[in-house]
């Protein structure tokens, strides 16, 4: 009887056992599909990141452009400013003789 007891007992520790490891091994890919989907998400949030700061950049870039061709703008207003001056002024010079 003891040693149907004792056989008993080790068929049991072995099913606990065994699901002690069935656990474990549960919780070990459960813990690996999160930090797999961590790492995705963090990923993709960088590839975001990266896709808005090309973006902000090439808006910059528009922008210095812009602001260049304003500026070549204003240049030119000036010289057709100052050609229409001189202009003048010949004009003035040219009716005082």
């Amino acid at each position: 009887m003891k040693q149907a007891m004792n056989t008993l007992c080790q068929f049991s520790e072995k099913e606990r056992n065994y699901f002690a490891y069935q656990a474990r091994q549960d919780f070990l890919r459960q813990q690996g599909t999160i930090l797999f989907e961590k790492d995705e998400a963090l990923e993709q949030r960088d590839e975001a990141l990266e896709r808005e700061q090309v973006a902000l950049a090439e808006k910059q870039i528009a922008l210095a452009e812009k602001h260049a061709a304003l500026g070549r703008e204003q240049a030119a207003q000036a010289e057709k400013e100052a050609a229409i001056a001189e202009v003048e002024r010949l004009k003035a010079l040219l009716a005082q003789k």
